[in-house]
């Protein structure tokens, strides 16, 4: 893989020419920036900047006051290649704060491999209810600790009035959700998104994650999909390395609170 034309290809589409990621949402460009504006359930906040040290704090300053008369809390998502260099320290400084670092990473669909399959006593059930998308978010606040209720919205939102955009599936012991995640498709572009991955504490290790980022690869590929794109974390990173994603950057949000 070309990383730096994949990544120019990424920036290019997913970013400076980013689509509302729900039925509720809009994407304006304003000035330098592009941002992303959502009720207070949604996800609001900027997804691109092309800024440098001339002007990078005057529009950091312009989007708080912006989501601030909104009375919406709104992430800045930096990546590692973003401009000026320092963007992260200037929204410090402006009263914003860090989350985690991830790693934004790419694979080529056809490159993948997709013969995972869940271990045995494992089932994946496709989601396209609410009785499916109210255990996507138990199996989340399980996983990851935080409350699922806006997650939920989002998905039941996008699967009642856009579900050609979005897969979701769990994974289920039984009749118990253990797993879960979805994968959000842009249409116009060559590249689906892979997010929510989350598996309970007494059911990892056993392949479950690898299991269901293959089982989306292989509906990724069915849809014409060149380009699977993840933001991992560093415990599903060595997994989606072996199964042939590659990193290219890094991504931080950045998260202002009014």
């Amino acid at each position: 893989m070309d990383h730096e034309a994949v990544l120019s290809l990424f920036d290019r589409d997913m970013r400076e020419g980013a689509q509302p990621d729900g039925p509720d949402a809009r994407v304006e460009r304003i000035g330098g920036v592009v941002r992303q504006v959502a009720s207070a359930r949604g996800w609001n906040g900027v997804v691109w900047s092309d800024l440098d040290e001339t002007d990078a704090d005057a529009a950091i300053a312009a989007q708080v006051e912006y989501f601030s008369g909104l009375g919406h809390e709104f992430e800045w998502k930096v990546y590692g290649h973003d401009r000026p260099a320092d963007l992260g320290q200037r929204l410090g400084a402006a009263g914003f704060t860090p989350e985690p670092e991830e790693t934004l990473m790419i694979a080529e669909v056809a490159g993948l491999d997709l013969d995972a399959e869940p271990p045995e006593g494992i089932r994946l059930l496709p989601v396209t209810d609410a009785a499916g998308v109210d255990l996507v978010a138990d199996v989340h606040q399980k996983a990851f600790g935080t409350d699922g209720s806006r997650m939920r919205d989002q998905l039941l939102a996008r699967l009642t009035r856009e579900p050609d955009t979005v897969v979701a599936t769990v994974a289920l012991a039984g009749d118990v959700p253990v797993s879960a995640a979805r994968m959000e498709f842009v249409p116009g572009t060559r590249f689906a998104g892979l997010w929510g991955g989350g598996t309970v504490d007494a059911w990892r290790g056993r392949g479950i994650y690898r299991a269901l980022v293959a089982h989306r690869a292989r509906t990724a590929a069915d849809r014409g999909y060149r380009y699977l794109q993840v933001d991992a974390s560093n415990q599903s990173r060595p997994i989606l390395e072996r199964l042939g994603f590659e990193p290219l950057t890094t991504t931080t949000p950045w998260v202002y609170v009014p």
